[in-house]
């Protein structure tokens, strides 16, 4: 193959209780990423699509051309040429890993159209090197899920340890992005850098709850285990009319509700499609109520990770 389109999924980073440990990939939206092989070597972007400007147009500064250098690199061929178009299907500072799947999207199509030399876990740190250039820090939350598809644990990053949690297939995922802009590095500015003792068995527990509770698996532990003691009571004033919002998906069935990421995307956990699209609806009319637009996006757990579509 001379060229290749893909298309990688958003993620759900934190899960509520599990900060920069779990995360799980949706169905929808995600970014396509269109990558041809050139005879003149190095990795270009001959345009992105749906970013309004704001995305770095140079290579090394952007997530999904970084991460193919990186490859490259490792593996031996920086006298590879690839030209790239990027579409952006989702909101920038979404809290749905959008620059971890554009960084996936690039490692996967690259690995595709070279014969796949590395296998799929083994594409991680260079996907990983995009987060870095996206907000300073290579954390594996986002990237994983997309990359690997399902629910992920990041039981280290020294050395890198990375677990795929099996969930219950008809577990459903409800995430409504409000028409607001959270920055990532803001998000992570304001968090304290000591916890009590007592917050931390709390939150313990609740890691420990909720990986039981997908693999039994036990809707009810899932629920109560998608509680946040640490980082949500601090993000969520970053968020106009959170507590309405977490509040109204509660009140409609949903297992429980959190901060996406860094915010300001809210995701909720349903046991059945139906519960979650009547919770969608019902957050969407509680950030309504402060005149807030959202979308929202309604999907089961993304198993499978990035897919070519072209």
């Amino acid at each position: 193959m001379k060229s290749i389109t893909v298309f990688a999924p958003a993620t759900v980073a934190n899960v509520a209780c599990g900060f920069d440990i779990f995360g799980f990939a949706v169905e929808n939206p995600g970014d396509e990423l269109t990558v041809h092989l050139s005879d003149q070597p190095g990795v270009r972007i001959l345009d992105i699509i749906g970013d309004e400007g704001r995305l770095p147009r140079e290579a090394a500064r952007n997530t999904a051309g970084i991460a193919i250098q990186t490859y490259l690199k490792h593996i031996g061929r920086e006298d590879v040429g690839a030209d790239l178009l990027l579409t952006k299907k989702m909101p920038l500072g979404s809290g749905l890993g959008s620059s971890a799947a554009s960084a996936v999207a690039g490692v996967f199509a690259i690995n595709e159209l070279l014969g796949r030399p590395l296998q799929r876990k083994d594409l991680l740190p260079f996907a990983m090197e995009g987060e870095r250039i996206a907000c300073g820090s290579a954390h594996a939350d986002n990237v994983a899920p997309s990359l690997l598809g399902g629910f992920v644990v990041v039981r280290s990053y020294s050395p890198l340890d990375v677990i795929t949690i099996e969930t219950p297939g008809k577990l459903f995922a409800t995430i409504v992005h409000p028409e607001i802009e959270v920055n990532t590095k803001d998000a992570r500015f304001i968090l304290k850098n000591e916890v009590t003792l007592k917050n931390t068995i709390t939150q313990m527990g609740n890691v420990a709850g909720l990986i039981a509770g997908l693999m039994k698996p036990d809707y009810d532990l899932i629920g109560r285990s998608l509680v946040d003691v640490l980082i949500e009571p601090i993000r969520s004033i970053l968020i106009p009319q959170f507590n309405e919002v977490k509040q109204a998906a509660l009140d409609n069935g949903a297992l429980g509700c959190s901060i996406s990421g860094s915010g300001p995307s809210l995701f909720a956990l349903s046991g059945d499609q139906t519960t979650a699209e009547t919770v969608g609806k019902a957050m969407q009319t509680a950030f309504a109520g402060a005149g807030i637009d959202s979308e929202a996006y309604v999907s089961g757990i993304n198993q499978q990770g990035p897919k070519i579509i072209g």
